[in-house]
């Protein structure tokens, strides 16, 4: 197993992220002892480091997000790099440190001959950005809006909140109700609807200035009117921390035992059937392929409409037909997935989905609760369906807090990343919905590793929320000492970079994917 990479200053350990795994383990009812290494159920020992295989001079929160270009990617909306006051590079890996940890426990009880798990502070950074390094290192002259400003809003009686509209019909007549000219209301739904991907959205003052026109309550009755959810922005976090997921076992002696690895990776013969969308999900189920699982997503006929938003790259053999252009964006959370288009809405659909549930391990999904009955796909019908099975469901966490920025805003984490000065205000990277697809793959591996343990089914639940409230346990990092590490200002430079080789692997048009951040030694 590769250590710490030659030259990496080997000052404070991160404490953070170490932190962050042993409560995750101890808490999975996994022993952990402290040391250099997590002594681990006597078992296996892991490694947190700040740059592991990583050429990089990394001492810090503070560096690991300069260096790794979390700082200009938060400070978009800013118009210069700016510190993410917390500690996200550190509690990402700490998370992946706990998952890497789980699946090795899993593969020892199959016979592997696991020992130790390394993970970094830097990788954690890298895989949380994929998508903004894959669209920035893709071919193509896809433009993207850019440049300073966003939400939150402010009302006539002093209330700053969040505004979350899915459709352009809603969007629209919020604004015109407001106000606001047609054209202007145009003009701001492309940064606004693009905002997930690019981190920016520079919108119309005239829409922040229609805002401070009106009470909050009336704000409310136009949103409800027009179909469009605002959220309050919290002054500060009512809670922070929490286990960030739920783990429940089905009846006894309804466990199905796994086999044994016959592949790469210590989740090597796990089945994970994924139906999600947007970023939680996906990033979940890129988690456990890059674990060595077999994921396979269920998509509507044609395919996720997000495969067509630009820039696009190809890979062959990859996502769709050989050669079949891909968003690279899309292609970041989704590589290395097999897919099956089915309808869910019809019996046809319903039924090939209930085929490829036989022969699973996991079932992992982001379907609203009040679908999933409908559909066939609720806990006991697909226990039925499949014995055993692991059942894994991510949520936002409550009405209206089904995206990311709308979950910073109700958590209180907004209230901790404004700059001093500033009103509390989301960061336009969307650390809720990386962290929450972390924390959905740590919680199905903890599954799947007391299912071994105990031989009966599993279900798990986390939410863009509570990864929203582990994030409020770890303020301000961003703002560590750092030890004068580069700014980075240019992801397609970065991952071209000779001392970050090691965390990349890519396609045929030069479109970066990140590695797994998982070092396994026997």
């Amino acid at each position: 197993m590769t250590g710490v990479a030659a030259g990496a200053v080997l000052g404070a350990r991160p404490r953070v992220a170490r932190e962050v795994a042993a409560g995750l383990l101890r808490a999975s009812g996994v022993a952990v002892g402290e040391g250099e290494l997590l002594e681990v159920g006597g078992e296996l020992a892991c490694r947190v480091s700040w740059s592991g295989p990583l050429g990089l001079r990394l001492d810090s929160e503070a560096d690991v997000q300069a260096a790794c270009g979390v700082m200009h990617v938060h400070g978009r909306r800013y118009g210069a790099p700016t510190p993410l006051r917390v500690d996200f590079a550190s509690v990402a890996a700490g998370v992946l440190a706990a998952t890497g940890t789980l699946a090795a426990l899993r593969a020892r009880r199959l016979g592997a001959a696991y020992r130790e798990v390394g993970v970094s502070v830097a990788q954690g950074a890298l895989l949380g950005l994929s998508q903004y390094l894959a669209a920035a290192s893709a071919g193509g002259d896809g433009a993207e809006p850019s440049g300073a400003g966003g939400p939150p809003f402010g009302s006539a009686d002093g209330v700053w909140f969040e505004l979350e509209a899915l459709e352009a019909d809603g969007w629209l007549r919020f604004w015109c109700e407001l106000g606001v000219e047609r054209r202007v209301v145009g003009r701001g739904w492309l940064p606004f609807q693009a905002r997930y991907g690019t981190a920016s959205c520079p919108l119309p003052e005239q829409l922040f200035a229609a805002a401070r026109a009106v009470g909050y309550r009336r704000l409310l009755r136009v949103a409800a009117e027009c179909g469009v959810e605002l959220t309050e922005v919290a002054g500060r976090p009512a809670v922070v921390g929490g286990m960030p997921w739920q783990l429940r076992a089905g009846a006894p002696g309804a466990g199905r035992r796994g086999e044994p690895l016959d592949g790469e990776g210590p989740l090597s013969g796990v089945t994970v059937v994924e139906i999600t969308r947007r970023v939680q999900g996906p990033m979940a189920g890129r988690v456990l392929a890059l674990l060595g699982a077999t994921v396979v997503r269920v998509e509507p006929p044609g395919g996720d409409p997000l495969r067509g938003v630009p820039p696009m790259t190809a890979e062959p053999g990859g996502e769709g037909a050989a050669g079949a252009a891909v968003s690279a964006r899309f292609a970041a959370l989704n590589r290395g997935k097999g897919v099956l288009e089915a309808d869910l809405r019809s019996p046809e659909g319903r039924a090939a989905v209930r085929e490829l549930l036989g022969g699973a391990d996991v079932l992992l999904h982001s379907l609203a609760p009040a679908k999933v009955a409908g559909l066939g796909l609720d806990a006991g019908t697909a226990a039925a369906l499949r014995p055993g099975l692991v059942y894994a469901q991510a949520s936002g966490g409550g009405p209206g807090l089904s995206t990311d920025y709308p979950v910073q805003a109700h958590s209180g984490l907004a209230a901790l990343l404004a700059p001093d000065g500033l009103p509390p205000r989301p960061t336009l990277l969307t650390v809720c919905d990386v962290l929450g697809g972390l924390v959905c793959a740590a919680g199905a591996v903890a599954a799947l590793e007391t299912r071994e343990r105990t031989g009966r089914a599993q279900r798990v639940e986390s939410s863009l929320l509570s990864a929203a409230r582990l994030l409020c346990g770890a303020a301000g990092g961003g703002d560590s000492p750092g030890g004068g590490v580069e700014v980075c200002t240019d992801l397609a430079a970065l991952v071209r970079d000779p001392r970050v080789a090691a965390a990349f692997e890519f396609g045929a048009d030069g479109c970066a994917f990140v590695r797994g951040p998982w070092e396994f030694g026997a």
